[in-house]
């Protein structure tokens, strides 16, 4: 009325309602010593968009808030839960505790809550009622901003239709699926027999080729070399494009600042860089925020392991030679033979892990691996010698290939860089043992150690022009475009594997699901 010219009416357009309220819908602080569940007003339905923000709560609400909010609610939903799922608990209960008999909710999720630690709340749910109703992925714009959300609606169990996606089924399950479903799968093995995530730097730690190539070559007061505490380094968008030239400076978790500071260069390096970062909050700021020395050990054991990175479109696992720094983006196994290389690629597991994971985003942006549901929760067969053997070797094959496509011939050279390297050192598998000498370290007691010229293989580039075609041939152009010999070297893998489990590669991915689901329950009992 106003931008047409017209006076708009003075009166209100909505008489008061008392029964929306203008507070905490989920902790009252009313008296801050004695937090306690508000109470909600009575309704027959409750709609709302919580608002979403992961496990990590105490930046955006406060240590204070955050401990009561967990003490409120830590016996009925998760701590690390999205803050969106006290709304769904909160509701649930409201429905479950109700005179009324037709009080139903439906609310907005992020669309993590069907990830396994979040979908606590809906497993609740499904206890005392169930889905009727949802919406497992919709684009969700707000002033520019597109993020992926679910909808689900829920009651206590009187509605007899179920609609998902828009289509009327039997069952909705809590990771908003029907079918087979997959969430009853149970945990087989302790991940981090295998698993490790990469180190989290938290800072500049990390250098770029030139810098490395410079520092490992400059001397200490100490007289070791810079080696023992420099790696090349690799991240996600490296481990499935083609630059993997950078480098990382890593103290472990066994270097103190005395002994740290000894590497005058690096540590110089890092008082510029990290120091700053972090001032006096954190005391051994010369290391990684989370250094992972369980990786450092297992992969010192093995040369070399599998990554993969842990939100991807494609799930694409690569080996990795042991002496290289993976950063928290990857996933990796500390495993060096091909038969489980062969398995975790195969079409068996992309399949249950693409089942137990949760979307990032879109579809297309992929999902999220997660150990404890897509690994731990993966029935392995009892294959025989023969077919571990049988699956090793179309593993190796699509390694090969892959990698002859990546890094081909014709565009490729080998430079090899040389440095003193520490015999037992991150780098020992490429010291040249006749250039081997015996030193006894200034400042370490009378402590000897053995320091040899390392022999660092390195593939490059011809020239700029081959420079600018392997920036294109990256492993993510690789599976969208997936050519001919690439999808016949999984068929084969596939084969190999099916073949161990006892079943056909023709079967549809719900059989497949349906059959691994069997193989979990019967195992975990």
């Amino acid at each position: 009325m106003r931008d047409n010219g017209f006076s708009p009416p003075s009166n209100p357009v909505l008489e008061p309602i008392e029964s929306i309220q203008c507070k905490d819908a989920i902790l009252d602080l009313t008296n801050p010593a004695v937090p306690r569940e508000p109470e909600w007003p009575e309704a027959e339905f409750i709609v709302g968009n919580p608002p979403f923000l992961g496990g990590e709560k105490r930046s955006e609400l406060g240590d204070d808030y955050t401990d009561a909010l967990y003490v409120m609610y830590g016996s009925r939903i998760p701590n690390a839960s999205d803050l969106c799922c006290y709304w769904f608990e909160k509701a649930r209960a409201c429905i479950t505790h109700t005179h009324t008999h037709r009080i139903r909710a439906g609310l907005l999720a992020t669309q993590g809550i069907r990830g396994r630690l979040n979908r606590t709340g809906l497993e609740s749910i499904k206890c005392t009622g169930d889905i009727f109703f949802a919406v497992s992925d919709q684009e969700w714009v707000l002033n520019g901003a597109a993020v992926h959300v679910s909808m689900i609606g829920f009651d206590n169990g009187t509605e007899t239709t179920r609609v998902l996606d828009g289509q009327v089924v039997e069952t909705i399950a809590t990771n908003l699926t029907t079918g087979v479903d997959v969430t009853q799968a149970m945990s087989l093995r302790h991940s981090n027999e295998f698993y490790h995530e990469g180190t989290k730097k938290g800072a500049k730690f990390e250098l770029t080729y030139g810098e490395l190539e410079r520092l490992l070559l400059l001397p200490n007061p100490h007289g070791r070399p810079n080696s023992d505490v420099l790696r090349p380094y690799i991240n996600g968008m490296e481990l499935y494009g083609a630059d993997k030239s950078r480098g990382i400076i890593y103290f472990g978790v066994e270097f103190d600042l005395e002994q740290a500071a000894l590497y005058e260069a690096l540590f110089k390096l890092i008082e510029e860089r990290v120091l700053p970062r972090y001032g006096q909050s954190r005391l051994k700021w010369w290391q990684h925020e989370r250094p992972r020395p369980g990786l450092i050990a297992a992969a010192a054991r093995l040369s070399r392991y599998i990554a993969t990175v842990r939100h991807s479109k494609h799930r694409i696992f690569v080996w990795l030679e042991s002496s290289i720094l993976p950063d928290s983006a990857l996933g990796i196994f500390a495993v060096e033979d091909d038969y489980f290389m062969g398995l975790i690629q195969s079409r068996l597991h992309s399949a249950w892990s693409l089942s137990q994971g949760t979307q990032v985003r879109e579809r297309e942006s992929g999902f999220r691996y997660t150990p404890t549901t897509c690994f731990e929760t993966f029935p392995f067969p009892q294959p025989t010698d023969h077919q571990r053997a049988a699956i090793a070797a179309p593993a190796k094959e699509l390694d090969a290939l892959r990698n002859n496509w990546l890094n081909p011939p014709e565009l490729v050279r080998t430079e090899v860089l040389e440095f003193p390297g520490t015999v037992g050192g991150p780098w020992d598998r490429y010291i040249d043992r006749a250039t081997v000498k015996e030193i006894t370290p200034g400042g370490s007691a009378g402590a000897k150690t053995e320091i040899g010229t390392v022999k660092y293989p390195r593939v490059v580039a011809q020239n700029d022009e081959c420079a600018a075609e392997l920036k294109r041939r990256t492993l993510t152009n690789l599976y969208n475009q997936r050519p001919t010999w690439l999808d016949h070297a999984h068929r084969k893998l596939d084969a190999a594997v099916f073949s161990a489990y006892g079943w056909e590669p023709s079967i549809s991915d719900d059989e497949l699901l349906a059959n691994l689901l069997a193989l979990n329950l019967a195992a975990g009992r």
